[in-house]
């Protein structure tokens, strides 16, 4: 197959960022998602809330205290609060170091608060990814690498995931450092105060006007990544395509903990509607229902324990809200008595024509 040479040197390069930008974007809309979500909790569960928003809050300080860092302006000043956050530079520096300074803060919480996550898991996990090893360089052959890549880190994180033990330090530690992401993740909180609308397209206005102040910088990281990819075709390695997969995966794990965390929200919300006491009950379920099946294969071991533990977990606490819905709510009742009473009524209206 003849490869064009427009593709190599034009198109190739940008395989693996259009990527990149996918999965982000897939990203802003589990973060919006997860903002809605909160704010239907926020009267009854407000300290939750505000605990959601000082994570927030306190990731994208961190980001910008860490583009002072690099940039060598400093930290003078470090302050965080549930509602506020704010860094002081020691030394004032303008144009690229200014630029870069913000480019933290704007979009640094979607990747860097992952990048511990990362670290983390490849430690616990104690083996790396299988990396595409193809160097054909073309958009087509960077777009499978990429997918490659990513496919391979996915794979192996859901199987981590589908096997970790709960009653392991690490694997539990890993489990609520993975929560603790989810709920944190949004360079823009909720607020108590509806001063203005923050959301996904406010986040994203903020990062339009901060690339738009200085277009010539973002033109000088397109140019960057455009000498890399020539570099990577020259030596005839995969390093180009490898470094915007590890963006992908920084997505991925942000992703899953923005999923896992919905799975929590959407749970409180529910067990809201339940009694005072039987409210309990799902969350007691989640803890009893694993530990007694750790117990049982204890003594009866069978393959893959871990992963029918974590089954069994999540089946029975689904089974425990569904029937909590049907006898302790009116739900249900309403409904059936809705379509009850639209059967009786239908004739009567009829005879009264």
């Amino acid at each position: 197959m003849t490869v064009s040479p427009v593709d190599v040197v034009i198109f190739a390069p940008l395989a693996p960022l259009f990527g990149v930008l996918l999965f982000w974007f897939i990203q802003l809309v589990f973060i919006e998602s997860q903002k809605y979500l909160l704010s239907k909790i926020w009267d009854r569960h407000k300290p939750l809330c505000r605990f959601t928003n000082f994570l927030g809050i306190l990731y994208q300080t961190i980001c910008h205290a860490l583009g002072y860092t690099l940039t060598k302006s400093g930290i003078s000043n470090f302050y965080v609060s549930i509602n506020y956050g704010k860094v002081a530079p020691k030394k004032e520096k303008k144009g690229m170091f200014e630029w870069m300074s913000n480019s933290f803060l704007f979009i640094g919480p979607f990747f860097i608060p992952a990048v511990f996550l990362l670290i983390c898991f490849f430690l616990i996990k104690g083996s790396g990814v299988d990396i595409a090893q193809s160097i054909e360089h073309t958009f087509a052959e960077g777009m499978i690498n990429f997918g490659t890549n990513l496919y391979a880190f996915s794979e192996s994180l859901f199987g981590f995931l589908a096997n970790i033990d709960l009653l392991h330090p690490a694997h539990l530690g890993f489990l609520m450092l993975l929560i603790f992401l989810g709920m944190g993740i949004r360079p823009s909180y909720i607020g108590e105060e509806k001063r203005r609308k923050v959301n996904m397209l406010y986040d994203l206005q903020n990062i339009k006007v901060h690339i738009l102040h200085k277009p010539l910088y973002v033109l000088i990281l397109f140019l960057m990544a455009y000498i890399l990819s020539y570099i990577s075709v020259l030596l005839k390695t995969n390093w180009y395509t490898m470094l915007f997969s590890i963006f992908g995966w920084l997505s991925i794990i942000a992703i899953v903990a923005l999923f896992i965390t919905h799975l929590i929200i959407l749970l409180i919300k529910t067990t809201d509607e339940f009694p005072r006491y039987w409210r309990h009950l799902p969350y007691l379920t989640i803890f009893l229902s694993y530990i007694l099946m750790r117990i049982v294969f204890y003594f009866f071991p069978i393959d893959h324990l871990r992963t029918v533990s974590l089954f069994v977990m999540v089946l029975s606490t689904i089974v425990v809200v569904f029937l909590l819905l049907k006898y302790k709510t009116n739900k249900f009742k309403t409904v059936t008595k809705m379509k009850q009473l639209r059967v009786e009524d239908g004739p009567k209206r009829s005879i009264r024509k």
